[in-house]
């Protein structure tokens, strides 16, 4: 999944508007304007589209996490330079302030079985013999998950 592609998702779920969005960058002492919003938020091959940096959407996913937990007392941290789908899924777990059992039961709205046991290999460092990859399954299928809590449909 790319970044674009989580953004527009993440956009969708939680139903924000494009001065919500500059509002989330806002929350994480990043300015940017409504027009690159928009077009990082084009899709893939239209006219105006604009691929999001993995610095960006770092920003972006803490400025998430600022608007839906409060800012954290101190200096805020700074936006990774490279991202993975790890990274991604833990931000975004943050930010909905959810537990294992929160994800899991996430998981489980779209059949599928997760034990808590691989859950926290996700979140593991990556020297760890334990560690694993969240490849782009899992974290689609947790992005579904998470729209079905928030926007289920009408």
């Amino acid at each position: 999944m790319t970044n674009n592609d989580i953004l527009r998702r993440l956009r969708y779920t939680f139903n924000l508007t494009d001065t919500a969005m500059v509002d989330i960058f806002a929350a994480a002492e990043a300015t940017v304007t409504t027009e690159q919003v928009i077009a990082w938020l084009t899709k893939e091959g239209d006219e105006g589209f604009v691929k999001i940096s993995d610095t960006e959407f770092a920003t972006f996913l803490n400025g998430f996490i600022n608007t839906k937990r409060g800012k954290r007392d101190g200096e805020q941290p700074l936006p990774e330079s490279k991202l993975n789908n790890n990274i991604i899924f833990m931000k975004l777990r943050i930010a909905l302030n959810m537990k294992a059992e929160d994800v899991i039961a996430t998981l489980a709205l779209v059949d599928f079985d997760l034990s808590k046991h691989e859950l926290s290999a996700f979140s593991r460092k990556v020297e760890n013999k334990h560690y694993r990859v969240c490849n782009d399954q899992i974290l689609r299928l947790f992005l579904t998950g998470v729209q079905q809590q928030y926007r289920p449909a009408e």
